[in-house]
């Protein structure tokens, strides 16, 4: 063989065992993690899918708001006038399919471009606690309504999937999505009965002081409420996104010391 051959012969060696080895290509299309900036909501959204404490959280949620309605059909003289307020988003339904698809993909999740073909195509899966309660409280003869963010020119698709989940009360006049501000929607819903509980995730669905505010201002309305968390409004975990996902971390000011445990 001559030199000029052997050298042939060595390239297309190398091609071959490159071809045949898809780990390279495939590491090459990855995007390296320093480069994908949703990366940074990995561990929270690990929490917020994987871990037994929110399930905990969500079930504790729910047999709180069990027992704060049972006590005002009690006191009620028509229950049929009493409701509750439910969002659906990480309060009724777990779209946290949804962000880990498009965070292994060093997608922006929290950017919301992929959340209609969810809306339309998705498959929620129920908060732990969520269909018990929401049956509970229509036997019970309360009257629910579902406030959500969700697109109303996509109200089909969630009215299907709510109704295919088995949820109670289901219908175009009881789930209310976006168009005026969750004030004003529960607004309408005040008209005509008397709102005895409020649940959601994140803190608009309370109080109409929340939306769009600093967070400073957040925080000081939450403690200027402080009775209402568990006896009027009860709140859900959601560490997937919120509008503290921006916020600043506040460390210890302290030379680090490694000590061996």
């Amino acid at each position: 063989m001559t030199e000029k051959s052997a050298t042939r012969h060595l390239w297309l060696g190398l091609t071959v065992s490159l071809l045949a080895s898809p780990a390279v290509f495939a590491d090459a299309q990855v995007p390296a993690k320093e480069n994908c900036a949703v990366a940074e909501h990995t561990m929270g959204l690990r929490f917020q899918q994987q871990s037994a404490e929110v399930q905990a959280l969500q079930l504790q949620a729910y047999n709180i708001a069990t027992l704060k309605l049972d006590a005002a059909v009690a006191a009620a003289k028509d229950p049929s006038k009493l409701a509750i307020v439910t969002d659906l988003d990480e309060t009724v339904i777990d779209n946290s399919a949804l962000l880990a698809r498009d965070l292994a993909n060093c997608h922006t999740y929290d950017a919301w471009d992929t959340w209609l073909p969810w809306e339309r195509d998705g498959t929620p899966a129920l908060i732990p606690g969520a269909k018990k309660f929401l049956e509970h409280a229509d036997k019970l003869g309360v009257t629910i309504r579902y406030i959500s963010d969700r697109a109303d020119e996509q109200k089909k698709y969630t009215l299907a999937t709510l109704s295919k989940l088995g949820l109670p009360q289901v219908s175009e006049e009881s789930v209310l999505l976006l168009g005026p501000p969750k004030v004003e929607r529960r607004a309408i819903v005040s008209a005509d009965h008397q709102i005895v509980l409020l649940l959601g995730d994140t803190l608009h669905d309370f109080d109409g002081r929340f939306r769009k505010t600093p967070l400073a201002e957040q925080r000081a309305t939450v403690a200027a409420e402080a009775d209402k968390w568990g006896a009027e409004w009860i709140v859900f975990p959601n560490a997937g996104y919120g509008t503290w996902s921006k916020a600043p971390l506040q460390g210890w000011d302290a030379e680090t010391v490694i000590e061996k445990w």
